[in-house]
């Protein structure tokens, strides 16, 4: 009798590494020191027409460059990750963030400080990245820590980097930002390059460059549309072929994937109820995180002459807003916790509802700054809970092989709706409006600030009740030994 055929087994994740507390405290100061640059020019944003010499208009792009950047580098990233290994991703996003902010420290004009506020953005491309290669080199029993702290540093890096970068532009030349931003990303390098170990790929595959095109082009004319609404108007000719046109590739895009032997995204595999609704609540959810980084700071600097400003001045405003991204950073242990015992599903939609209760306190809490403050650590331990449960969700439910790419287009879901939260805020803010005085500009109401936390709310409850249609993953089987097995039916 001819022996039976091997059965497949299971793909075993890899051996966890030697010192994975090690490397995880590297992967959790890299992603911060990325994230940091998605505040860095805020404080000197009005000021930025003067230094570059150039229009309010142009310099808005400052802002909106490292969004772009981002969107298209998190997906890229990521499924260059699966097939190269992650190690070689993380070295060249590092490296890819001291050439931006070398560019940005030297250079004196618009053009220069764009381009390397672009590379600044596709530095963000670290973060999905590391956050699966948490799942290939830590123990079983430090994965959900680790996941949670590194994810949290997404909000952290946003909150901290406003108060550094206040007190930096304050007391020094605004140079100083991007050599310090440099210099982060200089150690940043050596570490990755140094203490993160390299894992052969088991799943070599071609890299969609047609597709990674694709999605680019569609991301970036999309984004522009929306984040550029405001100020060129929603009906005009720009923001309609932006928006409309970048839609139009996007399927086409889809078309094209759909149709790749090994596409840059699997949509299929993004199509599965588990993933998709994770990815849906992580736009809400980005929408909800964004809401509070727009409305809060606006509200802590408005004069006191409106009879409900506050005249906080940028550092003082950022500095209320620091223990906000502290308090994501506490909540990784509880958020580890939380998907031990009870799941992704329920973390996630529990930081959801957690978001959304903040937002409910703030809209009813405005005429202090310590109650700002407190809302705004409510939503933040919202955020810290629900931004650990995603990726785990997704790596729950995609390929190994496509862990990375699964992730980046979390995060890109994540950036979506904090683009989109920009969009939404400034309408409202710029549609209930008064005026101190003649002559003087117009300011958003009270009651547009108060519009704007609900709003956030609704969005935040939203991923909550998407959260909890994902369906309940179900317990894996045992696996079964046919050696075993015959030996037994032997006996018998």
């Amino acid at each position: 009798m001819s022996p039976s055929p091997p059965r497949a087994e299971p793909e075993a994740a890899h051996p966890s590494s030697r010192h994975p507390a090690l490397i995880v405290l590297v992967l959790g100061f890299s992603s911060l020191c990325a994230a940091l640059m998605q505040s860095l020019v805020i404080p000197i944003q009005s000021e930025l027409p003067k230094l570059l010499d150039t229009s309010a208009s142009n310099t808005s792009w400052i802002v909106t460059a490292t969004l772009l950047g981002g969107a298209v580098a998190m997906p890229t990233a990521g499924r260059l990750a699966d097939i190269f290994g992650k190690k070689p991703i993380l070295i060249v996003s590092a490296a890819i963030l001291v050439l931006g902010s070398l560019l940005c420290a030297v250079g004196g004009g618009f053009a220069l400080v764009l381009v390397g506020r672009f590379l600044q953005g596709i530095a963000m491309g670290y973060v999905p990245v590391a956050i699966s290669m948490v799942h290939e080199v830590t123990p079983p029993k430090m994965v959900n820590t680790a996941t949670a702290g590194i994810s949290a540093t997404l909000g952290v890096g946003g909150a901290l980097g406003l108060p550094i970068a206040a007190w930096i532009a304050q007391e020094y030349d605004w140079h100083a930002l991007f050599w310090l931003s440099a210099v982060l990303a200089a150690v940043m390098t050596a570490l990755t390059a140094v203490a993160l170990p390299h894992r052969a790929n088991r799943h070599p595959a071609r890299f969609d460059l047609v597709g990674s095109i694709g999605l680019a082009v569609g991301l970036v004319a999309l984004l522009v549309g929306i984040s550029k609404g405001g100020d060129w108007g929603w009906t005009d000719g720009s923001t309609l072929a932006s928006i409309i046109g970048g839609a139009a590739v996007l399927v086409l895009w889809g078309v094209y994937e759909l149709r790749h032997r090994a596409p840059l995204v699997d949509l299929r595999t993004t199509a599965r109820l588990p993933v998709l609704l994770t990815n849906l609540a992580a736009l809400a959810a980005g929408f909800g995180m964004m809401a509070q980084s727009i409305v809060v700071p606006q509200l802590l600097q408005m004069p006191e002459q409106t009879g409900y400003g506050l005249g906080q001045t940028i550092l003082q405003a950022g500095l209320w807003m620091a223990p906000a991204g502290l308090m994501m950073l506490a909540f990784a242990p509880i958020s580890s916790a939380m998907l031990t015992r009870i799941g992704g599903r329920l973390t996630l939609a529990i930081g959801a509802a957690v978001i959304a209760g903040g937002y409910l306190v703030a809209a009813f809490m405005t005429d202090e700054a310590w109650k700002l403050m407190v809302a705004s650590c409510i939503s933040a331990a919202g955020v810290g809970i629900g931004y650990a449960a995603m990726p785990t969700l997704i790596m729950d439910n995609v390929p190994r092989s496509e862990a990375g790419s699964g992730v980046g287009v979390n995060s890109l879901m994540r950036s979506m709706g904090t683009t989109v939260a920009g969009a939404v805020m400034a309408v409202v803010l710029t549609s209930q409006t008064m005026t101190l005085a003649p002559g003087t500009p117009s300011i958003p109401t009270h009651d547009a600030f108060r519009l704007c936390f609900l709003i956030g709310a609704g969005a935040a409850l939203v991923a909550a009740a998407l959260t909890l249609f994902i369906p309940r993953r179900p317990r894996p089987a045992p696996v079964r030994d046919e050696r075993v097995e015959s030996e037994l039916e032997a006996v018998h």
